[in-house]
Order: structure tokens, then sequence, then C-alpha cells
């Protein structure tokens, strides 16, 4: 493979699903102690969640707590537990070209505006003929760092 165009910088999140985000919070908000930071809703992608927050500043980790708009509908968020974990990435248009052009596949969608308002697009669970590589049954999200996360990152790299 060619020397990649964009860094991936860390974890940017962890979602979880459930078909009752209340019970979910009982550990990660009650027990856990984490923060309620967001709330996004959207009856395209299937979710209703709440954001929650490991840390803060530019080094904060989200935890998604998901769960379905409707549980009969796809896509399924509440299917796997893990539905998926969100990477920072420095160059997300960058990443999707040279990903595109070695053979990742990638969900439906393309990049977009993410629940937390940064650009996001999606590495699809299962590889095709025409794109072998894939998350091998994980879902993966690109996130696109902006400035102060991609300076905080530069600094612990120093």
């Amino acid at each position: 493979m060619s020397d990649r165009p964009f860094k991936v910088l860390g974890i940017q999140q962890v979602a979880i699903g459930g078909p009752d985000k209340e019970k979910m919070k009982k550990l990660w908000i009650d027990s856990l102690g984490l923060t309620i930071t967001g709330n996004f809703k959207s009856e395209r992608e299937n979710v209703d969640e709440d954001i929650a927050a490991i840390g803060s500043g530019p080094l904060k980790v989200e935890v998604d707590l998901m769960q379905p708009v409707d549980p009969d509908k796809k896509p399924a968020v509440h299917n796997t537990p893990l539905n998926h974990i969100g990477l920072w990435v420095d160059d997300l248009p960058a990443a999707v070209e040279w990903l595109s052009a070695n053979g990742v596949r990638f969900a439906p969608g393309g990049i977009r505006k993410g629940a937390a308002g940064f650009d996001i697009t999606f590495l699809h669970p299962k590889g095709n003929d025409e794109s072998p590589i894939s998350g091998e049954g994980v879902l993966i999200e690109l996130v696109q760092a902006p400035p102060e996360v991609i300076e905080a990152f530069a600094k612990l790299a120093a």
C-alpha cells in the first residue's frame, strides 16, 4: 500500500446500542458517573441517543447510548450491543479517498455531519468482491478531528 495521507489520532467514541437507553444510563451515568453532554435523534438513521463523556477537552471520549426510534426498522442500532467505534482522523476526505482506492468498503451515506457536529463516514462491517477490506463484523466510524484535537494529539506525540 502507498503512503497513507492521513493519521488515526485516537478514539473519538464508543457507541453502545440497546432496546432501552434508560437501562444503559443506570450503568454509564448513575453508576460510572459519566455526564450527558448532548442528545441526538434521527428518524432517517433510526436512532435516539444520549451522548455521554469520559474526560474533557479535546481528548474526551464520547460514549453514545443508543436505542432505535423504531425497533422493527433498519438500521438496527440496538443489534449488536457494541454498535460501532469512532476514530478521530486528521484528514477525513484524504482518508476516504485513500482507503477506497486500497480496497476498503464504506457504508452508504458518504461524508456527512454526525450527531456531535463533526463530519463522519462509516467503514462497512462486511467486505465484498469490489472492496474486500472491512471492519470484519464491526462498524467503524471515521470522524474528522477539529484543529484542537489534532493539536492535542500532536503534543502527546512530541
